[in-house]
């Protein structure tokens, strides 16, 4: 098995790869990664190709706009019901067995 990479800028050596990862591959395997990995740096340096010299730089591809509601004080649960609840509580607060 050669551990060296591949020098050829266009191919990946997936085994190289997969001995990295620690992946044991059967040839079969090999193969199919090999031409699936080749078809993604293909479609990659197809992109590169494209000119996008008039698209102005952005962190994401749609706006981003944080939605928030107004801070108001509104009613909260009443304490009796909630601790209803609970299978041990003391009127005023859960307890709870103490883990040391």
């Amino acid at each position: 098995m050669n551990l060296t990479p591949a020098h050829d800028a266009g191919k990946i050596d997936v085994a190289y790869v997969a001995n990295l990862a620690r992946i044991q591959l059967t040839a079969d395997e090999l193969q199919t990664f090999q031409k699936q990995l080749t078809q993604i740096v293909d479609y990659v340096n197809e992109l590169k190709q494209v000119d996008v010299s008039a698209v102005e730089p952005m962190a994401h591809a749609v706006q981003i706009m944080n939605v928030l509601r107004k801070d108001a004080e509104r009613s909260g649960l009443d304490r009796q019901v909630v601790l209803a609840n609970a299978p041990a509580h003391d009127n005023e607060q859960f307890l709870v067995p103490k883990i040391i």
